[in-house]
């Protein structure tokens, strides 16, 4: 995927990543990064982050808090993690996480609220 873009999606996509996760981990899962899953990775940048995450009609922020209470009711606690600081980044309070979390356990049940809220804690307490 080395031509850029028609759109620019690819560069708003990391702009956007940036902004989120923070500039100091996306160069360090890029210098990590397998080059065999590599496009995957930039298919992302492309189309989630460049695409979706750039949509109009809903701020970062509030699609930060989508991101992370879909990621708790699917189980996918490793990128929750990183989308828990992007959060943080973002300006929700941890309390405010808490509190979403709480939300989303009457909805997609108290376990997958209990492993969210193990993170957060997690996330918080490994915070600089």
């Amino acid at each position: 995927m080395a031509e850029q873009d028609a759109d620019g999606a690819r560069e708003r996509g990391a702009q956007l990543r940036r902004q989120v996760v923070g500039g100091a981990y996306v160069d360090r899962t890029a210098r990590e990064v397998d080059p065999f899953i590599a496009p995957f990775f930039e298919l992302g940048t492309e189309h989630v982050w460049g695409g979706l995450w750039a949509r109009p009609g809903l701020e970062v922020k509030y699609r930060s808090l989508v991101v992370i209470t879909v990621l708790a009711t699917v189980g996918r606690m490793h990128e929750l993690r990183t989308h828990i600081r992007g959060a943080l980044n973002l300006g929700w309070t941890p309390e405010e996480l808490r509190e979403a979390f709480l939300q989303l356990g009457g909805y997609a049940g108290y376990p997958a609220a209990i492993d969210a809220l193990r993170t957060l804690s997690e996330v918080i307490k490994d915070a600089p």
